[in-house]
């Protein structure tokens, strides 16, 4: 008792104590110095590692209570919104390891593995982003394969992945390279009306080149003001391509009205040389030769070999010795050449690209110095450029034009070794200048190859094959490559005519029955009126028009049978259909009508013969039975 006394003394002393909570370890650690800085940056690391593995709890209270987030502090998104392109942050981990993947695939020259890869992991577990796909889309485009290109951005776009800038770039420079100019107009108001971007410099470029190569300068025009209205600084290259085109027409009063604008905009001061070599253009269409030398001096001094007024690149480089050769001053061109070779020092310098090259070719072409122009094109190689198929079909149709088939030739073969793929162009090239030569077995291989290719070749070439075996007597052939195209062409009747032509020039008027059959019998064809006339004059002149009457009404009669053919195995299969389903599953669910009424009269039958028999018993023995119930009860 004595010692629980005690015991509760001592306890009620501690509880009259004033109460202090222990020191803390943190506040006892940053009450006190640190040795050394090491310790001290020490010490912050470890807190910083602290706050990413335990997150302070106001972060984690706000994540375990969204609803009591105010509703208003974020705006409902509109789901008719346009959806915003991957910032460049979004090219890493596996997915910069599928970018470089296939961007060697590229390097490799493998654009169809490219391509298929890209579209396999649009729905992998490793979206590939869309700088991924713009790359394989402008490696298509530098090959000229613009069918393939809108075949992966129309599947890209249909996947979900949102185009930048640079996608609808590449799509307009498609359109604008395969002449469709009002179709890259549509889709560039479809970009400033829909896109959530505005468009670049590069594709006012873009648009405003095609324009003025097609013979649009007008609306060229119009397109730069809208770019300076939409805020646009005014572009050198922009006006170089409006003062290009207004050489190419012999306005050179338009070349200086556009120099002077864009120096107005610019401040006074025009530094970018690529708008010289248009200026000694309207200088030369003047007829004031003086003056574009004096351009020509100012922007590169020959004395001193250094640039003085302008700056100048590749692109300015080309336009000098587009107007040099163009105008009576090649041998200016070629020193001028060979001084841009020595100083191209890539990637530190470059003063010479693709272009450079394929000006001195054709100002070589253009002198008849056909040996110098291969040349030329063959040493690409030792300033890193490389030629792509529009510069092999240039060079090409040069050498084909000027009866150098053999040296043409040689070039396709080179396309081959460099892995450039020939185009459509390329093969009518070299099918042409066969045919000329007198070698029309040549002809038909390129054109074979040219399908074995994948290529599309459109009706005027196939006409021109067709003509050009024709004319040598190969109708077989022809005949032949008629048989491979009719399902792969929309022919209109001049081919038949063609084809059916020839074949009555060598006696085969069956052969042309035989097409017209194949003409009536295929749902896709059209046997026309005008085509029938011809067909029946023809004939008329053996005296077998009855044959083609006979033949019509056999292919409509073959016609009508397989259609009541047709319709009898439809009808037959429906009964067995329904046969197999009646064995199959009751007839309760079906209904047999015919059963369940028969069923139904002989239950009838039934209950009648009872009720008559129930009536039929006598009156005595009715009571009797009653009787017995009764006593039976009892």
């Amino acid at each position: 008792m004595a010692l629980s006394k005690v015991i509760f003394l001592t306890h009620l002393k501690l509880l009259t104590k004033p109460h202090r909570p222990p020191p803390s370890s943190f506040v006892s650690l940053r009450s006190l110095s640190f040795a050394t800085p090491e310790e001290a940056a020490a010490e912050r690391r470890r807190r910083k590692r602290r706050l990413r593995i335990e997150p302070p709890l106001n972060s984690l209270r706000s994540q375990s209570h969204p609803q009591q987030q105010p509703h208003h502090s974020s705006p409902p998104k509109n789901p008719n919104a346009p959806k915003l392109p991957e910032p460049v942050t979004a090219l890493t981990g596996n997915r910069l390891v599928l970018h470089n993947k296939i961007l060697t695939l590229i390097r490799l020259n493998d654009l169809d593995e490219a391509a298929l890869l890209t579209r396999h992991s649009v729905y992998s577990n490793c979206r590939p982003t869309v700088f991924t796909c713009n790359a394989v889309m402008a490696a298509l485009l530098r090959q000229s394969r613009y069918s393939d290109l809108l075949s992966l951005h129309r599947f890209v776009n249909q996947a979900g992945i949102a185009a930048n800038v640079v996608t609808h770039n590449l799509l307009i420079n498609a359109y604008v390279d395969c002449r469709k100019t009002d179709t890259a107009l549509e889709h560039y108001k479809q970009l400033i009306n829909d896109a959530p971007f505005n468009p670049s410099p590069t594709t006012y470029r873009i648009l405003i080149k095609g324009l003025v190569d097609n013979n649009k300068l007008d609306r060229a025009i119009e397109l730069k003001d809208e770019m300076l209205v939409k805020g646009l600084d005014a572009d050198p290259i922009v006006y170089h391509y409006l003062m290009l085109g207004q050489a190419r027409v012999g306005n050179g009063d338009g070349v200086f009205g556009l120099f002077e604008e864009l120096k107005e905009k610019m401040g006074g001061v025009v530094s970018d040389g690529v708008v010289c070599g248009d200026l000694m253009k309207g200088y030369f269409l003047r007829g004031m030769e003086k003056e574009a030398m004096e351009v020509y001096n100012e922007a590169y001094d020959e004395a001193a070999g250094q640039v003085l007024k302008y700056r100048m690149s590749a692109v300015a480089y080309n336009s000098v010795l587009d107007a040099l050769s163009k105008n009576g001053k090649f041998d200016e061109a070629v020193n001028l050449f060979g001084r841009m070779m020595a100083k191209h020092d890539p990637p530190m310098k470059l003063s010479v690209n693709l272009g450079s090259f394929n000006v001195m070719v054709d100002g070589y072409c253009a002198g008849g110095r056909f040996e110098d122009a291969i040349r030329v094109f063959n040493s690409m190689g030792e300033m890193r450029c490389r030629p792509d198929t529009l510069s092999y079909n240039n060079l090409i149709e040069q050498l084909c034009n000027n009866g150098m088939l053999a040296e043409a030739e040689e070039l396709y073969k080179q396309m081959g070794e460099k892995g450039v793929s020939p185009d459509e162009f390329t093969f009518v090239l070299l099918m042409d200048s066969c045919f000329r030569d007198g070698r029309p077995d040549d002809a038909a291989g390129y054109f074979k190859t040219m399908i074995d290719s994948k290529l599309r070749p459109n009706l005027g070439v196939y006409n021109r094959l067709i003509e050009g075996l024709v004319k040598v007597g190969k109708v077989d052939e022809a005949k032949s490559f008629y048989e491979l195209m009719v399902g792969k062409l929309k022919m209109d009747d001049a081919s038949y005519e063609l084809m059916m032509k020839a074949l009555f020039g060598t006696g085969k008027a069956d052969e042309v029955l035989a097409m017209v059959g194949g003409l009536l019998r295929d749902e896709g064809l059209e046997f026309s009126a005008e085509l029938q006339e011809f067909v029946k004059g023809e004939l008329g002149k053996e005296g077998r028009e009855e044959d083609l009457v006979k033949l019509m009404e056999d292919v409509e009669r073959e016609k009508a049978e397989a259609a009541a053919k047709e319709a009898e195995a439809a009808e037959k299969a429906k009964a067995s259909a329904r046969a197999a389903v009646s064995s199959l599953l009751p007839s309760k669910l079906f209904g047999n009508k015919e059963e369940e009424k028969a069923e139904e009269e002989e239950s009838v039958a039934e209950t009648a013969s009872e009720t008559d028999s129930v009536d039929a018993v006598p009156v005595e023995e009715a009571t009797v039975g009653e009787n017995r119930s009764e006593a039976t009860s009892e």
